[in-house]
């Protein structure tokens, strides 16, 4: 039970947390990855903001810090019941690992630079709420894995995906060969992988990579749009069912079924005495909308 009791890690324990980090990572020089939190209609949702256009949103090691320290305030802060991960330049989603700065690493910085990026990437999996990445451009390498390890994608018909590191005679680092198979299934992602094969956005939803594909808009965010929409959806349900329903889906689906059952179980109970469960019901015989707050 050691593993369900890891498991359970309820939403509605985390503290609210100031503003000022969130102007801390909108200050200038420092907003390579920021946070945005939206209001009124879209109360609830923050956003992932990727801002580095003069290297097409490459993760180098400031990027990666600032991804730190964006999961950080999210935790932290409990009005946030959903994120969207969003570039600010236009025709690209992120390109991938910085191959300049690389380059410049001495052979035994690489591996463990590699691994602190690889755990930052993860941490979007393991956020309490669920986190969707809109791609309207080029996700490659590092870029798709960053989609990869988030809840839900969409994508515009003309964004470009793949991973491509073979092409460099190196293999995805940041969890691309562990998500991509279990998404879109063994065989095609070995193909994908070993042919560094780069899909269109139509492409993509084919194969399953990702959820939604929408056609591009003249303002290049059509991605964005939908994610928005969905995210909207998902902030009007109950935050802590929702945090219990992630928790259960991703641990469930690496273990047995029966151990899988057993980890529903335990985040149901998670759910019952919540004021949240209560609202729900009252809502639903009063013939009103619900009023979740989160607890």
């Amino acid at each position: 039970m050691a593993f369900l009791s890891a498991v359970i890690r309820p939403s509605c324990r985390r503290a609210a947390f100031g503003w000022n980090i969130l102007r801390q990572f909108s200050t200038p020089g420092d907003n390579e990855f920021r946070v945005e939190l939206l209001k009124n209609e879209n109360q609830g949702i923050c956003l992932f903001v990727l801002n580095r256009p003069q290297a097409m949103n490459a993760i180098g090691r400031n990027f990666v810090t600032n991804m730190e320290e964006s999961m950080d305030f999210v935790r932290r802060n409990k009005e946030v019941r959903t994120v969207i991960l969003k570039s600010e330049v236009k025709g690209v989603f992120c390109a991938g690992a910085d191959l300049k700065e690389r380059a410049q690493m001495k052979e035994e910085d690489v591996g463990p630079y590699v691994m602190k990026a690889r755990a930052t990437i993860s941490a979007f999996s393991e956020l309490p709420v669920p986190v969707i990445a809109a791609i309207d451009g080029i996700a490659v390498g590092g870029g798709l894995e960053i989609a990869l390890a988030c809840d839900l994608r969409t994508a515009s018909d003309n964004a470009k995906m793949g991973l491509v590191e073979t092409r460099l005679a190196i293999i995805p680092g940041g969890g691309g060969t562990q998500r991509l198979p279990r998404l879109i299934g063994m065989g095609k992602a070995k193909e994908l992988i070993f042919t560094a094969k780069v899909l269109l956005g139509t492409e993509a939803a084919d194969v399953g990579l990702v959820e939604h594909v929408v056609k591009q808009n003249d303002e290049g965010n059509a991605a964005y749009i939908k994610a928005l929409e969905i995210a909207r959806d998902i902030c009007s349900k109950g935050p802590v069912a929702i945090a219990m329903a992630k928790q259960a889906i991703n641990y469930g689906m690496q273990a047995d079924i029966a151990t899988g059952l057993k980890v529903e179980e335990a985040c149901y109970s998670q759910v019952v005495p919540t004021e949240d469960r209560i609202e729900g019901l009252k809502a639903f015989k009063e013939k009103r909308p619900p009023v979740y707050k989160g607890k």
